[in-house]
């Protein structure tokens, strides 16, 4: 750390593992991740996916696959409406549909289809939490009538990516719970990474983000996963305290999964309320660094997949 330059707060001195002071082979637990990952899979989920950024969910229709459905997403007066994706007359694809008065006409003899349902085909219960969209397919959970969702800052910007990786979602999960991969996978991105505490529950790490050249900032971060699907990374102490990057693993089939990112920067730095007005200009910055990371992490994630299956 002696020849990197520090921005940002300093963080408070702790005492460093012993076990974090070993070659990052000779750290990493397997077990432990192992019993992490399982605990996480026993969470409630109340059978809620995640679709997408919601902002880019328009009124026009398109085909999506979650889960083994086949499913049309399209707005009609600004209401996210999710159904099955085949006309319930002779099972054309909706997603060829246009639009009339928010409802979808069938391409093929001109059904009109709307929020009301037809028959059998009905609308999938939904959820916008604000930044992302989600669905609900299966039965109502009453213990989880919404989505399980971590904590967010009340300020931030955001920025999201979404990719297909060649696994199922628990592997995207291990190579979260993880930490020991970061600096040999991302050196372009974290100049030391340290393992301040493990549990089965919360894994917390202090980090040090390359910002330009030697510049570093450095932070402590908590991992947790509130859902069997999601992971979420928080900021707790240093630059950006508050900050959240929420993954989240949606299944579209078995060894396909898609992978969507959600980076909630804050900051209690004078000023930072008026970066929104930036917003637009500072999303594709986030999104280009979340999106790096992802290249190197789905190979990491396919080859858990393709090692539990043979």
């Amino acid at each position: 750390m002696s020849k990197l330059l520090k921005f940002g707060p300093a963080l408070p001195a702790v005492e460093i593992p012993e076990s974090s002071l070993a070659p990052d082979w000779q750290q990493a637990r397997p077990r432990a991740i192992a019993r992490a990952l399982e605990r996480a899979l026993g969470r409630p989920h109340g059978n809620w996916y995640v679709v997408g950024e919601s902002r880019l969910l328009g009124e026009e229709p398109h085909h999506l696959r979650i889960a083994g459905e086949d499913l049309v997403v399209w707005r009609a007066s600004n209401e996210l409406i999710i159904a099955p994706d085949a006309c319930p007359h002779m099972g054309a694809s909706l997603a060829d549909s246009c639009v009339s008065e928010g409802k979808l006409v069938c391409p093929w003899h001109g059904l009109a289809l709307g929020k009301e349902g037809h028959g059998n085909w009905k609308r999938y219960a939904v959820h916008e939490d604000g930044v992302l969209s989600w669905v609900r397919i299966g039965p109502e959970i009453p213990e989880t009538p919404l989505p399980v969702i971590a904590p967010r800052p009340g300020v931030y910007l955001e920025g999201v990516v979404q990719l297909e990786v060649g696994c199922d979602p628990e592997d995207i999960i291990a190579n979260r719970l993880d930490p020991w991969h970061g600096v040999h996978f991302h050196p372009y991105a974290f100049a030391t990474l340290t393992v301040l505490d493990l549990d089965d529950d919360v894994l917390k790490v202090r980090v040090a983000k390359r910002l330009v050249g030697r510049i570093v900032a450095e932070t402590d971060a908590t991992f947790h996963s509130p859902e069997p699907r999601s992971i979420v990374m928080t900021i707790v102490e240093g630059e950006g305290t508050g900050s959240v990057v929420e993954t989240h693993a949606t299944p579209i089939e078995p060894g396909l999964t898609m992978v969507v990112e959600a980076t909630l920067a804050t900051s209690d730095r004078p000023g930072f309320r008026h970066a929104k007005k930036l917003q637009r200009f500072i999303r594709p910055f986030i999104e280009r660094s979340a999106r790096r990371l992802w290249v190197d992490d789905a190979a990491y994630a396919e080859r858990l997949y393709e090692l539990r299956n043979g």
